[in-house]
């Protein structure tokens, strides 16, 4: 073996020294099988999400999948709008899908579809399914469709319209098309099999009347094909080679294969389905989320209380934390729920290395130093993040009168209390020891500022060891505070109660969202912009909310707290 080839090899594997292979997931494995055996020659993924909502968690994990399969094997992914029902569709959801996907990551170029756009194709794969005798006009009413379709213990029974002929369905079929008919008075079928044991393939409907205008195509189609007749012909149109797709539409599959083979598309694509995300005591469903909108118990589709991708952005997660979340639950077939606390942690571990630790009081108690100069503003140095010193220093002014937290303050301290009472003394973090000499109170016994005495020895970095302290605290200089509202989240629904009462409506906490007014930060915070975050000392991370919040009035939102019990 020559050197070169040596020191190659040996540089390989110091390069790969304490990685882990990651073992591949099962649609990992069924691609690798349908490339080895020339069934496709290239991999080509979408996301159709239908816009009648936000997205949330969920999609999440099927737009990074979608997007990594594609990624992982140098093909295409799609983003496309599964947009076939008028009656729930409006083009801010449209509008709002796409900010979510490229806020992902998923690339997609230029490659955004619409079902709807294809609404033609759908049409004349429906005129051939016709001619070939596999599909036929009914005239039952959907009631009657349901009665006659039987159910799991009960073949079902045949349309008395099943056997029209193709000149007389085809005829109908125009006519529908053309608005001679009213909204249910006819549908079409696909003819396949009432006694087949999945319902599915017993002779479902296909086209539906519905006099309504279309968000994208407007009033052009009275029409419209159903989903599982429309999703098929969309992917076989895009040459989607694998259709990545939820549990529920297992069952579904036949009828997707049924129709591509019968519409006759060359290399059909495959269906493969994964189980859905779940996370415990979390709205995801858009049902659920479009009540809570329309009743005015959130503030909209990305209140941070929620977890749908605008609300996760607004909040303050960043792209890198969901996609860690998703790595993190991974790709399996059997549905499983996943603590919501798992999404905290993801969080938490993407900002504390990469984020300022800075100083915010958010329930301001005033600290007056009286042996400290009037008028005197000192500058203090102080390190951005302790565990990252790449992130650097900055400097703070600190004074005689200052703002503390209101509980690192008590008269009568309980036991093991280790912050300012009388008599005691702390250190102001980055600063001096301080020892509490007195309290002012208003007429009602309130204590409203704290009097301390200053010991100048003490300040941080100059190596005193004369004494210890068992407390340290924070703080903001009063004269040069900036003025914000914070805003605490918990989860919107109580976890001690559970998602659901008895009849089906959601247990809401009351304390899903705390706001405190008149908070104090250090001058640093001037100039933040909307998204941009920080960690709070010790009052955890938050992130400049990118609705309500302006240079001149600051609102900040609890991103998550510091510490959490959760264990991967």
């Amino acid at each position: 073996m020559s050197e070169e080839k040596r020191a190659a090899e040996a540089a390989e594997v110091r390069e790969n020294a304490g990685t882990e292979r990651r073992e591949k997931n099962f649609i990992e494995n069924e691609i690798d099988k349908d490339l080895a055996s020339g069934r496709y020659s290239h991999v080509q993924t979408r996301f159709p999400p239908e816009p009648n909502g936000y997205l949330h968690i969920g999609h999440a994990k099927s737009i990074l999948l979608n997007y990594g399969l594609a990624e992982e094997y140098g093909g295409l992914f799609n983003l496309r709008y599964d947009d076939t029902n008028p009656t729930k569709e409006k083009w801010e959801f449209v509008e709002s899908i796409r900010a979510d996907v490229e806020w992902l990551g998923a690339k997609f170029d230029n490659r955004v579809f619409f079902a709807s756009n294809y609404f033609e194709t759908m049409y004349e794969c429906a005129v051939k399914l016709i001619k070939k005798g596999k599909a036929f006009v009914c005239d039952l009413t959907a009631d009657q469709i349901r009665e006659y379709r039987g159910d799991f213990n009960t073949p079902g029974k045949e349309s008395p319209y099943r056997n029209r002929s193709v000149e007389e369905n085809l005829k109908l079929f125009e006519e529908m098309r053309e608005g001679k008919y009213a909204d249910g008075e006819r549908v079409l079928r696909a003819k396949i099999d009432m006694a087949s044991p999945n319902i599915n393939m017993r002779d479902p409907v296909i086209y539906r009347i519905a006099h309504l205008s279309h968000q994208n195509t407007g009033d052009k189609w009275c029409i419209y094909p159903m989903y599982d007749f429309a999703h098929p012909i969309e992917d076989a149109v895009e040459k989607i080679t694998h259709s990545i797709c939820t549990l529920e539409f297992e069952d579904h599959r036949p009828l997707y294969d049924w129709v591509v083979q019968e519409c006759e598309f060359e290399e059909p694509p495959r269906q493969i389905e994964f189980a859905k995300l779940y996370l415990t005591n979390v709205v995801t469903g858009k049902r659920y989320i479009k009540k809570l909108v329309e009743d005015g118990i959130v503030d909209g589709w990305d209140d941070p209380r929620l977890v749908s991708i605008a609300a996760l952005r607004r909040r303050g997660y960043t792209p890198e934390s969901i996609k860690r979340f998703v790595e993190l639950v991974g790709v399996s077939k059997a549905n499983s729920s996943v603590d919501s606390a798992m999404l905290e942690y993801c969080i938490r571990e993407d900002l504390k290395l990469s984020r300022a630790r800075m100083m915010a009081v958010l329930k301001p108690l005033k600290l007056i130093i009286d042996n400290y100069p009037e008028g005197q503003i000192e500058e203090l140095e102080m390190p951005n993040n302790l565990e990252n010193s790449e992130l650097g220093s900055r400097t703070l002014p600190f004074g005689r009168e200052l703002w503390i937290e209101e509980d690192d303050f008590r008269e009568e301290p309980p036991k093991k209390y280790f912050r300012l009472f009388p008599g005691n003394e702390v250190r102001l973090m980055g600063a001096y020891f301080v020892k509490c000499v007195g309290v002012d109170k208003d007429e009602n016994g309130k204590v409203i500022a704290v009097h301390c005495t200053y010991d100048p020895e003490t300040k941080s970095g100059t190596g005193f060891e004369g004494r210890k302290v068992k407390g340290t605290i924070h703080w903001v200089n009063a004269s040069t505070a900036v003025n914000a509202e914070c805003r605490l989240y918990e989860n919107l629904v109580d976890e001690e109660k559970g998602k659901l009462d008895e009849n089906g409506n959601l247990n809401l906490n009351p304390n899903s969202r705390v706001i405190l007014k008149d908070c104090k930060l250090e001058p640093n915070f001037e100039g933040a912009k909307a998204y941009d975050s920080y960690q709070f000392v010790r009052n955890g991370f938050f992130c400049v909310d990118s609705k309500d919040s302006t240079p001149e009035n600051l609102v900040f939102n609890r991103i998550v707290s510091l510490k959490s019990s959760f264990k991967l």
